[in-house]
C-alpha cells in the first residue's frame, strides 16, 4: 500500500476514535458505501498497527493537507513506515520461533511422560492414543468418510475446537485432516471413543492457522468418537 493511502486510511481510525466525532445516519448508498469502507479500513490498520500518537498523526495528516510546517520530507517518510515495519517483521518472526521452541519442548516432555502411563499405546510414528471405549463395527480406510464426535485441546487444557460443545457431529474424508487423525481414524472400529496425544509433525507443525489458538509446534489432544462411516 502506498505510504498516502495508508496515512489516509488510517485517519479514518483516528477520526472515528476521537470523542468529539459526530455520529451520522446512513440515509443513502453512498452512507453505507463509506460507512463499510470505514469498518473495513479499521479492521486492517489494527492488523498493521500496534500504537501510534494520535495528535502526531493528525498534525502529520493536517501538515500534508496544507503544505505546511512538515517536518518530514515523503521520501523520509515512506522510508521510516518501511523500516517500521521491516522491524515489527523481524521481532514478530523472533517471537514466534522462540515460541515454537518452547511449545516443542513443552510438547516432547508432555508426551515423554504420557507414553508411560497405563492404558496408552505409543504406535510407530509417534501418535500416542487411549481407548476409551471400545467399538464393534468396521474400521475406516483412507477412501472413507467419517462422522465424528471430538473435543479439541492444547496439552495445557486450553479447547481450541469442539464438535461436542457445537452440539454437531463433523464429517469429512479420513486424509482430509492432519496426520494424527489420518493414523488414528483407521484404528478405530465405529461405535469406538478414543483419546488422541498428537505430536506437533503429526498436527499443523511450524504453520498453523494464524490468529489462532494453535501456536507453532503444538502437541494437541482430542476425545474422538467415531459414529459412523458415511456411505
Amino acid at each position: 500500500m502506498k505510504f498516502l493511502s495508508l496515512v489516509t486510511l488510517v485517519l479514518l481510525v483516528v477520526a472515528c476514535n476521537n470523542n468529539g466525532v459526530s455520529k451520522k445516519p446512513l440515509k443513502t448508498e453512498l452512507d453505507s458505501v463509506s460507512y463499510a469502507i470505514g469498518l473495513d479500513v479499521a479492521k486492517n490498520v489494527k492488523k498493521s498497527f500496534d500504537e501510534f500518537d494520535n495528535d502526531l498523526f493528525i498534525q502529520g495528516f493536517v501538515n500534508a493537507s496544507d503544505s505546511t510546517d512538515i517536518m518530514i520530507d515523503e521520501a523520509k517518510a515512506q522510508q521510516l513506515v518501511r523500516a517500521y515495519f521491516q522491524k515489527k517483521q523481524q521481532a514478530d518472526m523472533a517471537k514466534s520461533q522462540e515460541e515454537a521452541k518452547a511449545n516443542k519442548e513443552a510438547g516432547d516432555k508432555f508426551l515423554a511422560e504420557n507414553k508411560t502411563k497405563d492404558g496408552v499405546v505409543t504406535t510407530e510414528s509417534g501418535l500416542q492414543y487411549i481407548v476409551l471405549k471400545e467399538g464393534t463395527g468396521a474400521k475406516p480406510t483412507t477412501a472413507s468418510k467419517v462422522k465424528v464426535h471430538y473435543h479439541g485441546t492444547l496439552i495445557n487444557g486450553t479447547v481450541f475446537d469442539s464438535s461436542v460443545d457445537r452440539g454437531t457431529p463433523a464429517e469429512f474424508g479420513v486424509t482430509q485432516v492432519i496426520k494424527g487423525w489420518t493414523e488414528g481414524l483407521q484404528l478405530m472400529p465405529v461405535g469406538s471413543k478414543y483419546k488422541f496425544f498428537i505430536p506437533s509433525d503429526l498436527a499443523y507443525g511450524a504453520n498453523p492457522r494464524p490468529g489462532g489458538v494453535i501456536t507453532p509446534n503444538s502437541a494437541l489432544i482430542f476425545d474422538v468418537e467415531l459414529l459412523e462411516i458415511v456411505e
